[in-house]
């Protein structure tokens, strides 16, 4: 899959959001430390100005190397943003069964688990990131929901926020799901038919747009905690420490 195969046009993102004003263990997350996003590999010149002015220093890119062949960075290469490409998976296609991928609420809960427990380093670099960068950290994907969440999830589980906080954060994506089906449709049109699937059946076995988001996000922390005990069990392994978490903390605060 190559650029030449779609039909991309720069847009502005319709699942972006500040995780400030979230609680966390000793008050409110502040504004201006992690934006959660999607696509930010095709925003339009102007929202990338709009970044940087507010006080973009870092983006971290979670998307596969297969996506980010064909979109590149985008506008924002062109100022002195620095760039972390830290791929959930590395291999959409062999993330998958022949069928092609399981889209329903449960599938992705697995999906989240199989992130957490096998991009465990990526998570914990992606935490040090947030925690380091001298202004704020903007992390994406494709549409903002899946891997995104994930790394949400993790960052607040870091800050010591509640469950039901975490969840609510994640099931706000619900609301701009048709938007960003839209959006992202030439690029994962691609994508699929680059790893041999037809869209439009994909789309068409979906059941993301029915019931509520808030089971895959509740259903990983809860086993998580099972599996693990800690939920953050997995990334402790990979190497995340009390001081990055303890330095997160101190950033956050309001």
């Amino acid at each position: 899959m190559t650029i030449a195969d779609v039909d991309l046009v720069l847009s502005a993102p319709v699942n972006l959001r500040d995780l400030g004003g979230i609680p966390i263990d000793g008050g409110v997350l502040r504004e201006g430390l992690a934006i959660r996003t999607d696509d930010l590999a095709y925003v339009t010149t102007e929202v990338a100005a709009q970044l940087v002015a507010g006080g973009l220093t870092a983006v971290i890119d979670l998307r596969s190397p297969l996506e980010v062949s064909v979109t590149g960075r985008g506008p924002l290469a062109e100022y002195p943003v620095a760039y972390h490409h830290l791929p959930l998976i590395a291999d959409v296609g062999r993330s998958m069964g022949d069928e092609g991928p399981e889209l329903s609420h449960e599938g992705m809960a697995q999906m989240y688990l199989r992130m957490v427990e096998v991009a465990a380093p990526q998570l914990v670099t992606a935490l040090s990131v947030i925690a380091h960068t001298p202004g704020a950290a903007a992390f994406h994907c494709a549409a903002g929901r899946d891997r995104t969440g994930v790394l949400a999830a993790m960052l607040l589980l870091a800050l010591g926020a509640q469950d039901d906080d975490i969840v609510a954060d994640y099931a706000r994506t619900g609301d701009n799901m048709v938007a960003i089906m839209q959006r992202t449709a030439p690029v994962m049109g691609a994508m699929w038919k680059a790893l041999g699937f037809d869209a439009s059946a994909v789309d068409k076995t979906s059941s993301l747009l029915e019931g509520s988001m808030d089971v895959s996000m509740r259903t990983l922390l809860d086993t998580l905690r099972a599996q693990h005990g800690d939920p953050l069990g997995p990334l402790r392994a990979a190497g995340l420490s009390e001081a990055t978490i303890q330095r997160l903390r101190e950033r956050a605060r309001v």
